[in-house]
């Protein structure tokens, strides 16, 4: 990541408007909203009668307030895209501009500079910097809630609307045959009813209604049409009350969501691999009746958690496991990093990308990817936001015609690191075969199962040599050490829809790694390690890597779940 982009994302984090955490960006949004308060009481003294001195003390505080959201306000539009995606690009950044802060912000600031080369009015000016005072709501959770109330009951508000508009219409045509009979100068045609009719809602403040019924059937419309003005400001504040008590139950649901979401990751403390490895882990997952018993959550708050969290997933374990092992159900819950729509992206800048492209359906690959990546310092992708529960997809397999909003960004960003001289791109999946499965890493490449040649022409690797000596490597390691097997192209292949058909790389191959390698057997650290020490060892071994120092050493209060690992 450049400096540029780290930049941005620190202003992101500046402009959350979020006065609640304790992060030092918020004295920046205190100081802004000082400035508002400034600007607002500057405006306010203005109206008065004051002296030339009080008036050139104005005049500098509404040229350095000027300046200063000027600054702000171009830092804003430049950073949107980090707040929400939709702000990406040009024409991104010209729909924040249309937004309702958006455009607060440009005619509240930007006018000034219009008035020096085009002459506007001084109360169209003072109007505009009044405007400044709207920015306070961006700031205000009140108003945020009142925002949410205005916005779930619109549709019933627009109903009630449409409802009242087509009574009174016809209540002001049946005014009309009436009053017209005895009034037919005053009542001549259709529209000087409905006129009449709609003026009474806004107690006709210009008085071009002024023409009340005469007739006794006039008058009991009139009285009709009162009962309806009275509705059309009861129904809608009613429905608005309703809305906000709806907004305010939705907010706490929301803190008790957050604190829940706290609450399990800290249950993800780091562990040490004190068998074998000497270095501290996060937990590969943690089973739901421990959360529900440690925690007291209770399981329907689990899921309810889950469903709205974005940095975990529920998995039952029993789906890691071939049927015909007779695998027992285990609800577990699996933290990962999120820092991407679609998932996980992390640039170290090394020739070796690991990817992990299904993290609903093998949501446990994921921790495994990523300790492969951060033990041998390669990048790493992963895709772990599923858009569309209902329809999930994978991104190792992608079918012609695939809707999915987030695989348009992840292809983006594997081409990126998969784009470098001599790169390696491996995609890490989960085997579930039958435990007496002879095999136990098994490396695809080829489009034909048990054809472990070279002379494939669909195939993805072009570096056959260092492939070989790669395969060699791990099948002596991993049988000397572990008692694990390997083999090539034997029970799994690639095919024409593969990821690696989407990008361009110089090499490309898969590593299906059994299940119970790092889910059941308790030597799970070293197995990952071993990994990226074969991977790193053979594919770059001219580039330096040294053991991440929270893996060497616990750090009291930043060991919980993958957020606190440091990329």
């Amino acid at each position: 990541m450049t400096k540029t982009e780290q930049f941005k994302k620190q202003l992101a984090r500046v402009f959350d408007s979020n006065l609640r955490t304790k992060q030092w960006e918020n004295y920046v949004d205190y100081a802004i909203i000082g400035l508002i308060c400034l600007s607002t009481i500057s405006v306010f003294i203005s109206t008065f009668e004051v002296s030339p001195l009080c008036e050139r003390v104005l005049q500098v505080i509404d040229l350095i307030t000027v300046i200063a959201f000027t600054i702000e306000v171009s830092l804003r539009i430049w950073a949107a895209d980090e707040s929400d995606e939709e702000y990406k690009g040009f024409w991104g950044r010209v729909k924040y501009c249309f937004s309702f802060y958006g455009l607060v912000d440009i005619l509240s600031t930007y006018t000034f500079y219009v008035s020096l080369f085009i002459p506007l009015p001084y109360a169209m000016l003072k109007s505009l910097r009044v405007l400044r005072l709207l920015r306070v709501f961006r700031y205000m959770h009140s108003f945020k809630l009142l925002q949410q109330a205005i916005t779930s009951k619109s549709r019933e508000m627009f109903v009630s609307l449409q409802f009242l508009v087509v009574v009174t219409v016809m209540l002001s045509f049946v005014l009309f045959f009436y009053e017209h009979a005895a009034q037919p100068e005053v009542y001549d045609n259709g529209i000087r009813s409905v006129v009449w009719a709609f003026a009474q809602y806004v107690g006709d403040p210009g008085g071009f209604a002024d023409t009340p019924p005469i007739t006794f059937a006039g008058r009991i419309i009139a009285c009709i049409i009162g009962l309806l003005g009275i509705a059309l400001f009861a129904v809608p504040a009613g429905l608005i009350g309703a809305g906000f008590s709806e907004a305010m139950e939705d907010e706490k649901l929301s803190q008790k969501i957050k604190r829940n979401i706290s609450s399990i990751i800290h249950s993800f403390k780091f562990v040490k691999d004190q068998q074998h490895t000497n270095l501290f882990f996060s937990p590969r997952y943690k089973e739901v009746n421990t959360i529900i018993t440690r925690k007291f959550i209770p399981y329907e708050d689990i899921l309810e958690t889950v469903k709205e969290s974005d940095c975990l997933h529920i998995y039952d374990l029993a789906n890691s496991v071939n049927n015909a092992d007779h695998p027992e159900s285990k609800l577990v819950i699996i933290n990962f990093v999120r820092n991407r729509p679609y998932g996980t992206f992390i640039d170290r800048g090394s020739k070796v990308t690991i990817v992990s492209t299904s993290g609903h359906t093998e949501p446990a690959t994921g921790w495994l990817a990523y300790h492969i990546a951060k033990l041998g310092g390669f990048n790493y992708i992963a895709k772990e936001i599923e858009s569309d529960i209902d329809n999930p997809t994978s991104y190792y397999n992608i079918p012609d015609g695939t809707k999915c909003p987030n695989l348009p960004l992840f292809i983006e960003d594997l081409k990126k690191l998969a784009d470098r001289p001599d790169s390696w791109v491996i995609p890490i999946l989960e085997a579930t075969g039958l435990r007496s499965r002879p095999t136990q890493f098994h490396f695809c490449y080829n489009s034909t199962k048990h054809d472990s040649s070279y002379n494939d022409p669909t195939s993805l690797v072009k570096d056959y040599k260092t492939f070989d000596a790669l395969y060699n490597h791990m099948e002596q390691t991993f049988k000397e050490r572990f008692d694990y097997n390997c083999d090539k192209n034997e029970w799994y292949a690639i095919g024409k829809q593969n990821i690696g058909h989407h990008i361009t790389a110089s090499n490309i191959f898969t590593l299906r790694v059994e299940a119970f390698v790092w889910i059941f057997d308790n030597r799970w650290g070293s197995a990952t390690k071993t990994i990226a020490d074969c991977f790193h060892e053979i594919l770059e071994p001219e580039r330096p890597v040294e053991i991440p120092y929270e893996m060497e050493k616990r750090q009291e209060g930043h060991d919980f779940g993958m957020q606190d690992y440091v990329d």
